[in-house]
């Protein structure tokens, strides 16, 4: 930094530098070579307040695909994080499914570019970048039909969509995993308590900061019920007692334990990981993390039932489908 301080002195007193210009080139050679520092809220804890983003890490695989068997992320070389980067967005239309009705391939991208993605993919521990073993037990919960419209049907019911479709959660780790659009967080903070609101869905969260115990075991929410505590300036925050019809990936919602960590990394990039805890569901716990970038706009209304009629009508298509079949 002082070598920095030291380059601009004798760059502001070259004769070719207009002296309008002087003042700005040491300025900005000053702000660089002080250190960034975590501010504080007026009450002393590590300020994260503020709105992120994390659009651009949207179709970030989750594993560590195949092509790159026995590396670590962390073995990446600049030119493979590039051709990565390079090649998402035609790699995100190729995972797209086919079916009877499909909109433009880059429809939903148009907003994104996946070229900042910030990792190669988001497990990060174990180190081999997968995630570990279903137990017997998390293999047999694991079987049935997973429920989706961009899977196919059948669709006979709201039952054959997931909760996402029906407007009715991502659950946790789930509602900071990106979707396609709206994937935009607030932190707000006040003297012992942390609210996370996310706009996709218009859910919310009460993050209490002051000790008290979970709530009683038989007390089951959607989005589980959370405790966290500041660790220096990473704002940790431990979720159990979720409801097993939301619980993530199919786990045993009585055992499941997601621990959170938001760590400041720059004045602008919030570093966000995710420990899943289940000895009923995986042999061993597994972490995932992306980056959250601060955005400078707000939340958006995400009124998801208002006007949407994506549900009945696929439901109507199904029934129009079966009268075709019927009548061959």
């Amino acid at each position: 930094m002082a070598g920095l301080i030291v380059k601009s002195l004798k760059a502001v007193s070259h004769p070719a530098v207009l002296p309008s210009c002087r003042s700005a080139i040491l300025g900005a050679a000053l702000v660089a070579a002080v250190p960034w520092t975590v501010p504080r809220t007026p009450w002393g804890d590590p300020d994260l307040r503020g709105t992120y983003s994390n659009d651009n890490e949207y179709a970030m695989p989750l594993e560590r695909p195949d092509e790159f068997a026995g590396k670590r992320a962390s073995d990446m070389t600049p030119a493979e994080l590039a051709e990565i980067r390079r090649n998402a967005r035609q790699k995100m239309i190729a995972a797209l499914p086919g079916g009877d009705v499909r909109g433009p391939d880059s429809w939903w991208l148009e907003n994104l570019d996946l070229t900042r993605r910030s990792r190669p993919w988001a497990v990060v521990d174990p180190p081999d970048g997968k995630i570990p073993a279903l137990t017997p037990a998390g293999a047999a919960r694991s079987a049935g039909r997973v429920r989706s419209s961009f899977l196919g049907g059948p669709f006979d019911s709201p039952e054959d969509f997931n909760f996402l479709e029906r407007c009715i959660t991502k659950s946790v780790p789930g509602a900071m995993i990106p979707s396609m659009y709206s994937n935009n967080y607030e932190i707000v903070q006040a003297p012992g308590l942390v609210a996370i609101r996310y706009e996709l869905l218009h859910e919310q969260r009460l993050i209490p900061l002051d000790g008290r115990p979970h709530i009683g075991a038989k007390i089951r929410q959607h989005l589980g019920d959370s405790r966290g505590r500041f660790e220096g300036n990473t704002l940790v925050v431990e979720t159990t007692n979720f409801k097993q019809a939301s619980a993530y990936r199919n786990a045993d919602a009585s055992t499941l334990r997601v621990v959170e960590r938001f760590t400041p990394r720059s004045k602008d990039t919030l570093e966000w990981t995710a420990r899943i805890e289940d000895p009923k569901t995986w042999t061993e716990a597994w972490t995932i993390a992306q980056d959250l970038t601060r955005d400078r706009g707000g939340l958006l209304f995400y009124e998801c039932h208002e006007n949407n009629y994506g549900l009945l009508n696929i439901l109507r298509g199904a029934r129009a489908t079966d009268g075709r079949q019927d009548n061959r």
